[in-house]
């Protein structure tokens, strides 16, 4: 019997996923911390963590998963030896620093903190716009590129220690096989990749003053990508020489693990951020880079200038692979986060007893108004940071159940008000899919987004470690194509539009977008 490991190193927690490698069933997983790991603001619009702590909660949520039994009853060490192989998909765009010796220089600068906006406008406005979107389909922004430069300016001490530049994935990776390496779809997510050439984006880290030696070694997305060493299997209770084969960032992965490789389809999440990701082989820029287009993890292009010392180890000929697939991510950094922010300052009750008290108040919350922007900033406003706010408040009418409520609409308008921006991109949204977990498992979440939105919510039996551990099968070689990797995919729930509610969905929205436009003016 094989298994394949699917590791997601969120912000939140880390979770792990063990894979049945014939029937593509999840046996076990397990997460941890039980509670939100701690992201540091020591100033405003700053995020940090610690990325000793990813390996430590690694290590926490392996323990855990080590302690359930598959089905076949194996002893509680034998799954973990049994695995075939390991994938990682993790939170994008954050900023690792290392020596030569492979230790962190500071703390992650991660994908919420926005230090980093003015460094990169200014960069947009230098190189030319014209430039950065043929180039980069991007405005380099706050992207990694961007926070290694903040670095460079205000922490040249550090800096001047930096060996790698390595991605949250790049470092878990990294402690794993003892190898700085990273992937196409990863230089992408960080505005190092150059689309128009094909190569690292020289020009913008010249304009930024550092080399491009300081980024690791390119391997394809799925393929071999090192081995775990024995100090790493000693320490996470893993075998030794087991092959990491995959890697990406939570949004493509994500995308992955629902099966969206192709044109038209897309794919939703609302975990700690929102975002929606859309597949296209046709880009069409959005100029003011409130979108952001970015490698998806089956474009063949993702082998393109590889750097990697072992060549006759990967596989980059793959057949999933395809000419041109780019994923189009939009993000709403203020989603899963504002209903915790919720659940910790009004009590103690669950998730579950907040979805069921929403479900009472009608729909547009009888006129309150949330706006979900409290997580830094926002690029569908134009990397402005405009924080959350509740607006129309009335004390003798708004009761707790109403900010639920009025939460779950906010963040489904806020999804939406972005999902206007790809439809001028020509992004045809009508069937997406989803996780069922996280803000999916909410009624009043699923009801608010396939109404205002206009679409079909297909809701699957995955996340992102699944997901992780399926790419790990194809990379290993064991499943030959994308139809054999996801046997074992399942689709549990179906949400349409009702025309009624669509209705009165709408009215609430354009009240919402109204507030909205009168915030940001």
């Amino acid at each position: 019997m094989k298994y394949f490991l699917g590791i997601d190193i969120g912000s939140s927690s880390v979770k792990v996923s063990l894979l049945e490698a014939e029937t593509g069933k999840t046996v076990a997983s397990a997460f941890s911390p039980a509670q939100e790991m701690l992201i540091s603001s020591p100033k405003l619009g700053w995020a940090e963590q610690d990325p000793e702590i990813w390996w430590q909660e690694l290590k926490n949520s392996l323990q855990q998963l080590s302690y359930q039994q598959p089905k076949e009853k194996l002893k509680v060490d034998d799954s973990l030896k049994l695995i075939a192989s390991i994938g990682i998909s993790y939170q994008m765009h954050g900023l690792v620093l290392v020596d030569k010796n492979q230790k962190v220089l500071r703390p992650a600068i991660i994908w919420c903190d926005s230090r980093a906006v003015e460094i990169g406008n200014k960069a947009f406005n230098a190189l030319g716009e014209k430039y950065c979107i043929n180039h980069y389909y991007n405005s380099p922004g706050n992207f990694t590129a961007s926070k290694a430069a903040w670095v460079l300016q205000n922490e040249p001490k550090i800096f001047r220690q930096v060996d790698k530049i390595l991605l949250p994935g790049d470092y878990i990776a990294m402690r794993l096989t003892g190898e700085s390496r990273t992937t196409v779809s990863g230089l992408s997510e960080g505005i190092f990749w150059d689309f128009k050439n094909q190569c690292v984006a020289k020009k913008l880290l010249e304009h930024y003053g550092y080399s491009e030696n300081l980024l690791a070694d390119i391997v394809p997305t799925f393929g071999f990508q090192g081995e775990v060493t024995q100090q790493a299997a000693a320490f996470l209770g893993l075998k030794a020489g087991t092959p990491v084969t995959y890697r990406a960032g939570d949004q493509p992965n994500n995308a992955f693990s629902l099966n969206v490789l192709n044109p038209g389809e897309i794919a939703v999440t609302a975990g700690t951020s929102g975002v929606v990701y859309a597949v296209t082989d046709k880009i069409k820029p959005d100029k003011k880079s409130r979108v952001n287009p970015f490698v998806h993890v089956n474009n063949r292009h993702q082998v393109s200038g590889m750097r990697h010392p072992d060549i006759s180890k990967l596989t980059p000929d793959a057949s999933y692979l395809t000419p041109e697939r780019i994923g189009i991510l939009l993000c709403i950094n203020g989603t899963g986060i504002l209903n915790s922010w919720l659940r910790k300052n009004t009590g103690t009750m669950s998730y579950e007893e907040m979805n069921n008290l929403a479900s009472n108040i009608p729909i547009g919350s009888d006129g309150l108004i949330f706006l979900p922007f409290g997580n830094g900033a926002e690029r569908i406003l134009e990397n402005k940071q405009i924080g959350a706010s509740v607006l129309g408040l009335n004390f003798n009418t708004h009761q707790q159940a109403h900010l639920f409520r009025a939460a779950q609409e906010g963040i489904v308008f806020a999804l939406h008000y972005g999902m206007e921006i790809l439809n001028k991109m020509d992004v045809d949204v009508k069937t997406v899919r989803a996780g069922n977990a996280n803000m999916f498992l909410s009624p009043v979440f699923c009801e608010a987004f396939s109404n205002t939105t206009n679409s079909v919510v297909e809701l699957y039996n995955t996340d992102g470690a699944a997901g992780a551990a399926r790419g790990a099968g194809l990379g290993v070689g064991y499943y030959k194509n994308e139809k054999e990797a996801f046997i074992g995919l399942e689709k549990i729930k179906t949400i349409e539009p009702d025309e009624k509610k669509q209705e009165q969905y709408q009215a609430a929205y354009e009240k919402w977008k109204n507030v909205l436009k009168k915030e940001i003016m």
